[in-house]
C-alpha cells in the first residue's frame, strides 16, 4: 500500500511538473497551415533551372485594385521587372516597359505611392546600388505608372534600398529607413545600422542619412514602420542578421527621437517584416521566419495580433504558414496589400517546389474571416 502511495504521490508531483513546464512555454502560438492550398497562390514571375527570380514589393493604388510589383532578377540581381494587375493581383500583366537604366541598378528594388505637401501623388522604385557605387537610386511615375523616368542617385551610400516610408507631421514630411554599413567600420566584418532619412517634397530629395539604433555586436537592419492605432506612436520592427532574433524601437515624436530597442515577441522573430491593419483593428505583420523554436521556421508566415501585443510583450493571437520554402530561409522580403473585401494579398519570393526550378515570385491570398475560422 505504502509503495502504491509513493507511485501515485509521484505521479502527481511529475504531473505538476510538466503541466508547470507547458505553462512556463508562454512563447506558444497557434500556427494555420495555409502553405499547401495551391488555389490561393499566383505565381507572378515563374523560375525556372536558369533563371532566379527574387525580392519583390508590391504596392496597391487607390482604386483598390490595380497593383504593381517589382523584382530582380538573381538574388540582388538586376532591378528592372515590373508587372501590373488590374484585378486586385488575381491576374498579371507581361514584363512591363521601363527605362534601360533600370536594369543597370540592382539589390532589392522597393516600390511606394508618396505624397508632397501639396496632395501630389507619385510612385517611386528605390533600388540598392548601381554598377559603379553603392549609391541609393530611384524612379518615379506621376501618371500612375503608364511612364517612368530613369534611375538616378538620390545622394545617400546605403545597403538596402528604403525599407519602409511613412507620412509623418500631418503630411508635411516623409520618414524614410533603412540600413547602412556603420561608418568608419574597424570592428565588425559587414556590419549594419539602422538610418532614416526625411523628405520634404514627397520623395524627390531626401536628408542625409541619421544612424538611429547601432550596437556592436547587433547587426540591426531592414526596419518597417507602423503607426499606432490612435496615431500617436511609431513602432519600428527590425530584423538582426547575427542572433536572428528581432527587435522593436518606439517613437513619440514623429521620428525625431527613439526609445531603445528591445527584443520583439519571439512570435514575431523574422527577417523583413510588413505590416498591414485589417478593418477591425488587428495587426496582420508578415516576414521570413526566422524563430529558433518556431515551428514554422524557416517559411513565409503572417502574425496577427495587435498592437498592444507587440509593445506589450505578448505573442499575439496566432501565425499562418502561408508558403513553404524549399530553399530553406531564401524567401520573404514581402509585398503585402489589403483590398476593399479585406482580403490580404502576400507576395514574396520563395523555392516553390522541390523541383530544378529556381525562386519563383508568388502571391498567396487569405482572410481573417477564414483564418479565424479555422482557428476554432
Amino acid at each position: 500500500m505504502k509503495k502504491s502511495f509513493l507511485f501515485i504521490g509521484a505521479f502527481l508531483i511529475l504531473g505538476v511538473s510538466i503541466f508547470a513546464q507547458r505553462e512556463v512555454k508562454s512563447d506558444e502560438i497557434k500556427v494555420i497551415d495555409l502553405a499547401q492550398d495551391t488555389k490561393r497562390h499566383v505565381i507572378i514571375a515563374q523560375g525556372r533551372s536558369d533563371l532566379y527570380n527574387g525580392h519583390p514589393t508590391t504596392t496597391l493604388l487607390p482604386d483598390g485594385k490595380t497593383m504593381f510589383c517589382v523584382w530582380t532578377e538573381d538574388h540582388g540581381g538586376p532591378a528592372g521587372p515590373m508587372k501590373r494587375s488590374d484585378d486586385g493581383g488575381l491576374t498579371w500583366s507581361g514584363l512591363l516597359d521601363v527605362p534601360k537604366s533600370w536594369y543597370n541598378v540592382k539589390n532589392c528594388p522597393a516600390i511606394y505611392q508618396l505624397k508632397n505637401p501639396q496632395g501630389k501623388s507619385r510612385i517611386f522604385v528605390f533600388a540598392g546600388e548601381d554598377a559603379t557605387s553603392n549609391i541609393m537610386q530611384q524612379a518615379y511615375s506621376e501618371d500612375n505608372g503608364k511612364t517612368w523616368t530613369d534611375m538616378k542617385p538620390n545622394g545617400l551610400t546605403t545597403v538596402m534600398p528604403f525599407c519602409t516610408v511613412e507620412s509623418i507631421d500631418n503630411g508635411k514630411r516623409l520618414l524614410a529607413m533603412s540600413n547602412i554599413r556603420r561608418p568608419g567600420e574597424t570592428k565588425e566584418e559587414r556590419s549594419n545600422v539602422v538610418t532614416q532619412s526625411i523628405s520634404e517634397d514627397g520623395g524627390l530629395t531626401w536628408s542625409p542619412w541619421k544612424i538611429v539604433a547601432d550596437s556592436i555586436g547587433l547587426k540591426l537592419c531592414e526596419p518597417f514602420l507602423v503607426r499606432s492605432p490612435d496615431g500617436k506612436q511609431l513602432l519600428c520592427l527590425m530584423r538582426e542578421n547575427t542572433t536572428r532574433e528581432s527587435y522593436y524601437m518606439v517613437s513619440n515624436d514623429e521620428g525625431r527621437s527613439w526609445s531603445p530597442y528591445k527584443k520583439l515577441p519571439k512570435a514575431l522573430y523574422g527577417d523583413r517584416h510588413v505590416a498591414k491593419y485589417t478593418a477591425d483593428g488587428r495587426l496582420v505583420v508578415v516576414f521570413r521566419d526566422t524563430g529558433k523554436e518556431s515551428s514554422t521556421r524557416p517559411h513565409f508566415v503572417a502574425w496577427v495580433g495587435k498592437y498592444e501585443d507587440i509593445i506589450k510583450g505578448n505573442q499575439g493571437q496566432y501565425k499562418v504558414k502561408l508558403l513553404h520554402s524549399y530553399a530553406g530561409t531564401d524567401n520573404g522580403y514581402p509585398g503585402l496589400e489589403l483590398l476593399p473585401d479585406q482580403t490580404l494579398v502576400a507576395t514574396t519570393y520563395i523555392k516553390y517546389t522541390d523541383g530544378p526550378e529556381k525562386h519563383s515570385v508568388v502571391s498567396t491570398r487569405f482572410k481573417l474571416s477564414e483564418t479565424d475560422k479555422m482557428l476554432k
